[in-house]
């Protein structure tokens, strides 16, 4: 694998600690501006909204420019969200920070897909894809705990300024590793926005949205579930997390491997096994030992959909897989927000903690149903999903091949 998906993966790392590390300090954070909690947690969902709105925005904006320098310029402006989050005199100046950090989101993880599969050889690119997000992966295994730890010790501020610096490696990997791809030729707008006119590719991101929304049906209300249902202590509830984050990590990497081998077969598999282990979740979530094996199977199964996804994207819109890359990351925060919003419902009508995994199991069953369909319409066509017809398109013609 290529040195330079190692910078994308630090700017990987540090995008995943800004995203997840706020849910730990909302207290602090709450407590310095005199906000209540609730109030607080717009950080999180303004960091979302940007991200939706934000992959779009900004893959557009990046047409006339190489990746690469477009790629250090995310950067840029991730680092400036943080700074500012890290210095906001008042809360309304923090949103905005976090704002500015989360337009970075959606734009990095999706051109960085696109650059990281055209650094290695076509059998090996779900394997590169999965490599830059085990940045994001690790975040929550390494950069959450030890951002909250440090948020909790000597101040948030401080954390923010840490994820800054961490912008600042990525910014320098990308700069001194990633080469430069000219930007490609003959690629406009309107190409981008061809590739949503195939089926293949909405199916592709209804599967991300009903998929990961699936996972985070269950791990959005995990605290109260395993404080209240399973019987942990409120401290435990941050080492459950770090196994959620070593399954993802796990499960990332497989899905990476494997999806290169065979991508729909990988994707029955995971979605198939996941929507299993959700509904059973509601049964183990009675036990603190199975609960936990049930959290680090959760967290493996729901990211070894990832790469599959994001390359099933590519593969789609290979003409011109820039713009429905980084909607398809908007595709993921999509599902969660989608997700929290079911079990929310379901906990407010009475059914109890447990209920949000009943939700997670129908979304993933969904997804499931989806795969199967995509397939079925590939075979109806005759056109394989890994097999480029025709003259090569504007983006690989301009390819930089190692």
């Amino acid at each position: 694998m290529p040195l330079a998906l190692l910078a994308l993966a630090i700017g990987a790392f540090g995008i995943g600690t800004t995203e997840f590390v706020i849910m730990g300090l909302l207290p602090q954070v709450a407590g310095d501006y005199g906000v209540s909690i609730p109030t607080a947690g717009y950080l999180v969902t303004g960091y979302a909204l940007g991200v939706m709105f934000g992959a779009p925005l900004m893959t557009v904006l990046g047409t006339k420019v190489s990746r690469k320098r477009m790629l250090m310029a995310l950067m840029g402006l991730f680092i400036v969200g943080n700074l500012l989050s890290a210095l906001a005199p008042a809360f309304a100046v923090m949103l905005i920070g976090r704002i500015v950090a989360s337009l970075a989101h959606g734009a990095f993880f999706g051109i960085g897909s696109v650059v990281a599969a055209e650094l290695v050889a076509p059998d090996k690119k779900a394997g590169a894809i999965s490599m830059m997000f085990t940045g994001l992966t690790v975040a929550n295994v390494v950069g959450v705990p030890l951002g909250t730890l440090v948020g909790q010790s000597v101040g948030w501020r401080v954390t923010f300024a840490i994820v800054a610096a961490l912008g600042v490696i990525g910014l320098a990997g990308i700069a001194r590793l990633v080469p430069d791809m000219p930007k490609p030729e003959g690629v406009r707008l309107r190409h981008e926005l061809a590739a949503f006119k195939n089926v293949q590719v909405l199916l592709a991101m209804a599967m991300t949205v009903l998929g990961f929304g699936g996972v985070f049906a269950a791990i959005t209300y995990i605290a109260p579930m395993m404080t209240h249902v399973t019987g942990f202590a409120d401290g435990s509830v941050t080492w459950l997390l770090v196994l959620f984050g070593v399954g993802m990590v796990g499960g990332n990497l497989l899905g990476g491997k494997f999806a290169d081998r065979a991508l729909m077969p990988m994707l029955y598999v995971s979605l198939g096994a996941l929507a299993i282990v959700l509904a059973l979740f509601t049964l183990t979530a009675h036990d603190k030992l199975l609960s936990a094996v049930t959290i680090a199977l959760i967290g493996a199964l729901g990211f070894a959909t990832v790469p599959p996804l994001q390359k099933r994207v590519l593969d789609q819109a290979h003409g011109a897989p820039t713009l429905a890359s980084a909607v398809n990351i908007g595709a993921f925060n999509l599902g969660n927000a989608l997700s929290a919003w079911l079990g929310g419902l379901v906990i407010a009508a009475g059914f109890g903690y447990t209920a949000p995994n009943w939700v997670g199991a129908a979304l993933a069953a969904g997804a499931l149903l989806l795969a199967f369909l995509s397939a079925a319409l590939e075979r109806r066509s005759g056109v394989p999903s890994t097999v480029v017809t025709g003259a090569a398109s504007a983006e690989q013609r301009t390819a930089v091949h190692h």
